[in-house]
């Protein structure tokens, strides 16, 4: 009994070390399941306040593994690789199609959860399919293609891509990228307090239990990219935030280079909270530096 508890407190000790870092929920897809099945019982024991933590993510990781994948792909050599990725991975939903046409057939019978779409397609490309399949449900896409230039990337991202993966591409990274995406559009928002629930940008109201901001024109929904930068702007409302600070906020440890997607990400941020995009009036670019989030003006 001596001998298993130690071994388990040295175990919970790594653990603790591990959830300090800011690539923790990363990996816990990982290592959360073999946590779970082979010593819950003891950590519920030794350390109940990890346990109630990783017991939320375990549930939360479980739920986003249930969700259905769609996979766009003219390669059916490529389209099954990815598929059996995925599937090693943990997911259990996954559809797939090999053009636009049979995207759409796939999407109306599935109304899957998320995409990954190549660009060049036979009869069409990932860019208008993307905005089709968004007219019909806003789900989470991610770009997986050969074209690598700068120029798809951020039109991709333009278009309100989530993510854009260059072929060729590594399996985990895929996973990763996959994954965080799904974790950030479905995590089930934290409990909070009444009047912090809602900010106000003016006439703009930014919900934030469900990621969406109303204006006089109606209401809109932020993507997942969106609602990160948002948060980090309006977290330091007043102050200027830097470029990469918030590049690291919304692709953590993999925020090299992607300065210019942020400025893509930036413009249609403010096409959904600033009355008049052009000469923002609250979402504003300190030179040089970052941007900056006004706060709240006095009545």
């Amino acid at each position: 009994e001596t001998r298993m508890n130690t071994g388990v407190s040295e175990k919970i000790r790594k653990l603790k070390i591990v959830s300090k870092r800011s690539d923790f929920g990363i990996f816990a897809p990982y290592f959360l399941p073999y946590i779970f099945l082979n010593f819950s019982p003891q950590i519920l024991h030794l350390c109940p306040k990890y346990a109630i933590i990783l017991i939320g993510d375990a549930h939360m990781e479980h739920e986003l593994y249930k969700l259905t994948i769609l996979l766009v792909d003219d390669n059916k050599e490529l389209l099954q690789m990815i598929h059996n990725i995925l599937i090693q991975a943990g997911f259990q939903n996954i559809v797939t199609a090999s053009s636009c046409q049979e995207a759409r057939q796939v999407f109306s019978r599935q109304c899957p959860d998320a995409a990954v779409l190549d660009i060049m397609l036979p009869d069409g490309d990932g860019f208008s399919l993307l905005q089709e399949l968004r007219s019909v449900k806003d789900i989470p896409v991610l770009f997986l293609s050969a074209k690598d230039q700068d120029a798809d990337r951020l039109q991709g991202l333009g278009l309100g891509a989530d993510d854009y993966i260059t072929k060729p591409f590594l399996p985990k990274e895929l996973v990763l990228r996959l994954t965080a995406v799904l974790r950030r559009t479905y995590r089930s928002p934290e409990p909070q307090q009444a009047d912090s629930d809602v900010g106000k940008l003016g006439d703009t109201t930014i919900h934030w239990g469900s990621g969406t901001v109303s204006t006089s024109h109606g209401q809109q929904t932020l993507t997942a990219k969106e609602f990160a930068l948002l948060k980090k702007l309006w977290e330091n409302r007043g102050n200027i935030v830097t470029i990469d600070s918030l590049c690291q906020a919304v692709w953590h440890d993999d925020a090299y280079g992607y300065e210019n997607t942020l400025m893509v990400h930036i413009r249609r941020l403010r096409e959904k909270i600033e009355p008049d995009p052009s000469h923002p009036r609250y979402l504003l670019t300190v030179r040089g530096l970052g941007y900056k989030l006004v706060r709240k003006e006095s009545p």
